[in-house]
């Protein structure tokens, strides 16, 4: 009996044939080389626990190696070997033994503009192209599709430049689509995995929402002359006498759902990601990495990091509740949804299942949540007392007046005529705003370049030889 036929698919030229390494001059099991769903399909054919870390789960198979009758675990040749009985390098699915896997993995993780900046632009450019050629094969694969909407582009094109009574409709419609278009975009940039989000909430849909309210207050109504609404605000010549939550709410609600739909639309890549893994057979180093963990939950709460407890709640939510788990996840400020995007494809969770319910969860009930936090925080009264409770924190009362004078030039400029100047100056907290928008802003494309970069060096080290690959 051949010594591979011990795991189950391991003489069938799977993905997961194991390797073998001599021990006392016969051969046991590499079981590294093996995936961790794959142990734990062996551990269950074994009827032995499934629980633990990858390394808990190999060290119980060798044991149970080790209790094998002598003739079973016998001297043989390795499926692997040569004529010689030497072992060949490497039984992974990529042709790489785990240690090259872990210099490529160190390689990857240093490429990043601060360390290895020629080096990480050169594979940004590389990957760009590969990505651009890539969308060329398929537009050219779908021919058809192409040529349906070229040709729906240039009849929309054709109505949009001819005069006609249609007219007024199509800037009508051209005004809400590329309101909506803007924020749908903004919600996209802040949850697409490309490194890290840009924050377009707190740097775009928060401060509007904040101006809206700061003016609907002061004003007394939220029927602000178009134009110059939405790029500045001017208070109408008719005022109200009051001001509501719900009447602000009203005001802000089309941008805020757009940008909770965009939000949305921005993690179905990790999704489609795993399901197109699943459906291939192939695992991801970062899903081996979330499996291991997943498996190891079974460990002391002390031994888990606050983020790693945080994975594994969002896992099992996701896993056990299906529908309601996704929408619960969505429905609550929660930098780890991608997890749960990661789960949903991995599981072959259906698209609509996955993506309704996280419409449903950000769109809708997590931004009433923020929307009602921000105009409840910049209301009129509340702006007030924040500024007085400044005075109590170190240096505060000289912090107290370069806000209050802030706030009253925003005052001012809601009651200015159209057309006529408003001659102020620029506050430091302007400032500071600007020089902290340009930042984050920084930050996300050098992230893109870096996450661009090790995509690159991922796909080569795919078609890599083993001979290739350093052996230090």
């Amino acid at each position: 009996m051949r010594l591979v036929s011990l795991l189950p698919g391991g003489g069938d030229g799977s993905l997961d044939t194991p390797t073998f390494v001599p021990n006392g001059g016969g051969l046991v099991v590499d079981y590294s080389s093996l995936t961790v769903a794959r142990l734990r399909q062996e551990l269950k054919r074994r009827g032995l626990s499934q629980k633990g870390l990858k390394r808990e789960l190999i060290r119980r198979l060798q044991d149970s190696d080790l209790d094998m009758p002598a003739h079973v675990r016998g001297r043989r040749k390795a499926p692997n070997a040569d004529q010689n009985g030497d072992i060949k390098k490497s039984g992974s699915s990529d042709g790489l033994t785990p240690h090259q896997k872990m210099i490529m993995h160190e390689e990857r993780s240093s490429l990043v503009l601060w360390r290895k900046p020629l080096l990480t632009s050169y594979y940004f450019l590389l990957e760009g192209l590969t990505l651009f050629r890539e969308l060329c094969a398929k537009l050219w694969r779908n021919k058809k599709l192409v040529f349906v909407l070229l040709l729906t582009f240039l009849i929309i094109f054709a109505i949009y430049h001819t005069d006609g009574p249609h007219q007024k409709y199509v800037w009508i419609f051209r005004k809400q689509f590329l309101w909506c278009t803007y924020w749908i975009g903004l919600g996209i940039l802040s949850s697409v995995g490309l490194g890290t989000g840009l924050h377009t909430f707190v740097l775009y849909l928060g401060p509007h929402i904040a101006a809206v309210t700061l003016a609907a207050f002061e004003c007394m109504s939220v029927d602000f002359p178009e134009p110059p609404y939405p790029n500045d605000i001017i208070c109408p010549e008719e005022e109200g006498t009051s001001m509501s939550l719900w009447t602000i709410m009203s005001k802000v609600r089309l941008e805020a759902c757009m940008w909770g739909i965009g939000t949305a639309i921005g993690e179905l890549p990790p999704y489609f990601m795993a399901k197109a893994a699943r459906l291939s057979g192939q695992v991801d180093e970062d899903e081996q990495d979330i499996e291991e963990l997943i498996h190891g939950k079974d460990r002391h709460p002390t031994e888990l990091s606050f983020l790693d407890r945080g994975k594994i709640i969002i896992h099992d939510t996701v896993q056990r509740v299906g529908f309601m788990g996704i929408l619960l996840c969505a429905s609550i400020p929660n930098p780890l949804f991608d997890l749960a995007g990661i789960t949903c494809g991995h599981f072959l969770i259906p698209f609509w299942t996955f993506f309704g319910a996280t419409v449903i969860g950000k769109a809708i009930i997590k931004m009433h949540i923020q929307k009602l936090f921000v105009i409840f925080l910049f209301s009129e009264k509340h702006v007030e007392h924040v500024i007085y409770l400044l005075k109590y924190l170190p240096y505060g009362e000289s912090l107290q007046a370069p806000f209050k004078e802030y706030l009253e030039e925003q005052k001012a400029k809601l009651h200015h005529k159209p057309g006529t100047d408003v001659v102020s100056g620029q506050s430091w907290l302007s400032r500071v705003f600007e020089k902290l928008l340009i930042a984050m802003v920084v930050y996300y494309i050098i992230s893109i370049i870096n996450s661009m970069a090790k995509s690159y060096h991922k796909r080569m080290s795919k078609t890599w030889k083993p001979n290739k690959v350093s052996q230090e």
